[in-house]
């Protein structure tokens, strides 16, 4: 590949919808990425004649950069029996999400979806890597079902069930996550909160069967159990934020919503989504593995909350 291809091909949109599409399969941006590299070098390899041969190269590069996350994805479970503590998906800033409003660009409809929000990664996360690949390329590119089929390996029929399933579960998390206005105020008043070691008005944002998920990837120290109950919640935040009184509390755009990132002397140490049902916080998910943190201490970041 020339330099002048190599360049082309890394300003192109087409290599960021399939960034796109590989974080939303995978829940890391890192794997994201290699996989869309993977994908390019696979077109390159290709004769002149086979890539004229090709009628649509965009769903090509689609389809082979879905493959290769079956892959990632079939042997990640293997991973995650040796992972130390909770395994959660990559939190990423806000900004690589944001697109213009008014743009048509397929790649601007991909990353306009909600299904980068870390409540919807980590419920996909629990489904088998046939529902996910077949409810991402149905729900997102509109792929017809007899092409999903020829990706996973099913029947139409098959696909078409794997679908139904997967809009089952997501649909909860769906309905609670589209309240943006109630989702910002509660988590502003969570970092006040949390700013002043205010137990009352946590008691009052939170909900009695609240549940607090860490992500140390063994790396930090992080409980490697989810926290659940209010009462156990609050203490835990409590002392959290007495052994870390030097830290600084901040709503950030995380993955294309409100959520709070933590530094310490600048540099960042863990980022927390969030999700709100009826006012309340359901769900905590608190990501201080360092190694899903670069791109929030990258010079190029700088995450501010929405809500400024």
């Amino acid at each position: 590949m020339t330099d002048v291809a190599i360049d082309r091909v890394e300003r192109g949109v087409d290599r960021r919808m399939l960034t796109n599409v590989a974080y939303r399969l995978l829940g890391s941006m890192s794997d994201a990425e290699d996989v869309a590299q993977e994908t390019y070098l696979r077109w390159y390899r290709l004769s002149e004649t086979e890539r004229d041969a090709i009628r649509t190269p965009a769903a090509w590069r689609v389809r082979v950069a879905t493959r290769v996350c079956l892959d990632i994805l079939a042997s990640a479970r293997h991973r995650r029996e040796r992972y130390v503590g909770e395994w959660l998906p990559e939190p990423v800033p806000g900004q690589h999400f944001d697109t213009p409003g008014s743009s048509t660009d397929p790649a601007d409809l991909i990353v306009s979806d909600d299904l980068v929000a870390m409540a919807m990664l980590v419920v996909m996360d629990s489904m088998t890597p046939a529902e996910r690949v077949t409810f991402v390329l149905r729900e997102v590119f509109r792929f017809p079902f007899s092409e999903i089929g020829a990706i996973v390996g099913r029947s139409e029929a098959a696909c078409r069930q794997l679908a139904v399933s997967a809009r089952r579960r997501l649909e909860p998390t769906r309905q609670c996550t589209r309240d943006d206005k109630r989702h910002d105020d509660t988590t502003v008043a969570l970092t006040k909160a949390l700013q002043r070691g205010d137990v009352e008005t946590l008691v009052a944002l939170l909900d009695p069967t609240v549940t607090v998920t860490n992500d140390g990837g063994g790396r930090v120290s992080a409980a490697l159990r989810p926290i659940v109950g209010a009462d156990r919640v609050i203490r835990y935040l409590i002392g959290v934020r007495r052994r870390e009184a030097d830290v600084d509390i901040s709503v950030a755009n995380v993955n294309g919503e409100a959520g709070l990132r933590m530094r310490r002397n600048g540099v960042t140490i863990a980022v927390a989504s969030l999700e709100v049902r009826d006012g309340l916080i359901t769900q905590l998910w608190v990501v201080r593995s360092p190694d899903k943190l670069t791109r929030w201490n990258s010079r190029a970041v700088e995450a501010t909350g929405r809500l400024s």
